[in-house]
């Protein structure tokens, strides 16, 4: 059956559009929700003006989506997954996951739309895969999704097979010289320290005995002045007697 559409279906047609569909899909879906009508006059003349406002609506459309386009272009979205043996996921990265590390990116409060989200089929292993996001039927985004394994435990960081063993007893070894010589140092310059502590402490009763030596002295001179003054006063007064 040849029909005209009235509304736009997503991936099927939009308003105006004039198609030969099949006789089921026109009289148990398309007709009976007013989707389409049999493609004669009065509906040629409702879908033509019908598009003509579609095409406006559109235009509106695609201007904003086209400055989301521009800030989702070229960008990559981390996904973050448990990874079992040779890389597969324990479950997997859908349209849903996406979807919302997308609504993250343009900083939305609301959803965005996963249906937005080209996935062909779930993401199961990690690496990085291009998704298309299609914003509007004339607008599309080129995204890049990379999908990483949790960080490792400490006990399960893959070993070297390469690795040599004796390289690292050998650096270990000189890591543990080195903080011997460290601590031989430390013990010297506590001993040096020591010495000297000691040595100031020996000098020290050796100049308190030489300055009560120079006051016993300094005693005595006063005391044999004193005597000689006593002796000059005598001799004085016998004169005078």
């Amino acid at each position: 059956m040849k029909v005209v559409f009235l509304e736009s279906i997503e991936g099927t047609a939009v308003v105006g559009d004039v198609k030969e569909v099949k006789n089921g899909f026109a009289r148990n879906y398309l007709l009976p929700r007013g989707l389409a009508a049999p493609a004669k006059e009065p509906f040629l003349a409702r879908a033509k003006a019908g598009a003509v406002r579609e095409a406006v609506k559109q235009q509106a459309l695609d201007k904003s989506a086209s400055i989301i386009a521009e800030k989702l272009e070229g960008q990559q979205i981390t996904m973050i997954a448990r990874v079992g043996e040779q890389g597969k996921l324990y479950g997997s990265i859908t349209s849903v996951h996406i979807a919302e590390e997308v609504a993250k990116l343009l900083g939305e409060d609301a959803e965005f739309d996963h249906r937005k989200v080209l996935l062909p089929e779930a993401i199961k292993e990690i690496g990085v895969q291009p998704v298309r996001i299609r914003l509007t039927r004339n607008v599309e985004a080129a995204i890049e999704v990379e999908v990483v394994p949790e960080d490792l435990e400490e006990d399960d960081v893959p070993i070297d097979p390469d690795a040599d063993p004796d390289a690292d007893a050998s650096g270990d070894e000189a890591a543990e010289a080195g903080e011997a010589d460290v601590a031989e140092a430390e013990l010297t310059a506590d001993d040096d320290s020591s010495a000297d502590d000691a040595e100031e402490a020996s000098e020290e009763p050796k100049a308190e005995a030489s300055a009560d030596a120079e006051l016993e002295e300094e005693d005595s001179e006063s005391s044999s002045e004193a005597e000689a003054e006593d002796e000059a006063a005598e001799e004085s007064t016998d004169e005078e007697s």
